[in-house]
């Protein structure tokens, strides 16, 4: 350990200092030492000579490398935070890369679906009522199949494909199965549950949690599996400006008549 062999008077810092922001070479290993010392430390040529030889450079630029990135990772100072969803890609039912991007300027519902649920045809009947009713007006849902509660989604892709859209004729997009919680949930889903928390904690508690996406990829609300999206729809015509668009439509002939 080198530490075992230093000065009581060599300072720690500039040590990391040198190791974090110099390039370290055979030729600069000691000079990287003497002149990161403040100027009333002494580093003795015995030292110098006794480093050289005994830590080769690539086991400095290795130390290097790994005490930056613990740093980093315990700190997250150059971790990319996402702001919305359109941050994430994500993988569709056949496999193939789907960049959230694509939605923009969409209102989004994004749903944890399960066929074999007692849930499942409530919500997949209203789900596509609502789908139907205002895809043209700028609405998607994203339907993400997850086994995790009740092992109620137990088949692969094309089983899941079968049922979503040749019995309950979803026209929404259905993307890969997918974990929701614990270490391996899908990043999408983390950033879903950061974003708006639950009753009772973060975590998804079961099949069909709803979560409802503005047009800048900003969630603005969680609906709990039992919420029937029919009452979402409100929120839904609030987010597309629809509502809006009424109150115009009961103004205008009001104005005209008085």
């Amino acid at each position: 350990c080198i530490s075992s062999r230093l000065p009581r008077s060599f300072p720690a810092v500039p040590i990391l200092q040198a190791l974090l922001y110099k390039p370290l070479t055979p030729s600069v290993i000691p000079r990287v030492f003497h002149f990161r010392a403040s100027p009333s430390t002494k580093i003795s040529s015995r030292f110098c000579s006794w480093i050289k030889p005994r830590v080769p450079p690539q086991d400095f630029n290795i130390f290097r490398a790994g005490f930056s990135a613990n740093f980093t990772a315990m700190t997250g100072s150059s971790s990319k935070q996402s702001s919305s969803v359109y941050d994430f890609t994500v993988k569709d039912i056949r496999g193939n890369d789907v960049d959230l991007s694509i939605y923009k300027g969409k209102v989004l519902l994004i749903v944890n679906v399960a066929s074999q649920c007692g849930l499942t045809n409530s919500n997949y009947t209203e789900l596509n009522g609502v789908y139907t009713k205002y895809k043209d007006q700028g609405l998607e849902i994203l339907a993400f199949p997850c086994n995790q509660f009740g092992g109620e989604e137990p088949g692969d892709n094309a089983q899941i494909a079968e049922v979503a859209c040749s019995r309950f004729k979803a026209e929404f997009p259905i993307f890969d199965k997918v974990e929701v919680n614990g270490s391996n949930a899908a990043p999408i889903y983390k950033f879903l549950k950061s974003s708006k928390g639950g009753l009772l904690g973060d975590g998804i508690k079961w099949n069909f949690t709803k979560f409802l996406v503005d047009k800048d990829g900003n969630v603005v609300d969680r609906y709990a599996p039992t919420t029937s999206p029919l009452s979402i729809e409100k929120d839904v015509k609030k987010l597309l400006g629809l509502l809006d668009s009424l109150k115009q439509q009961h103004i205008i002939p009001s104005l005209l008549v008085k």
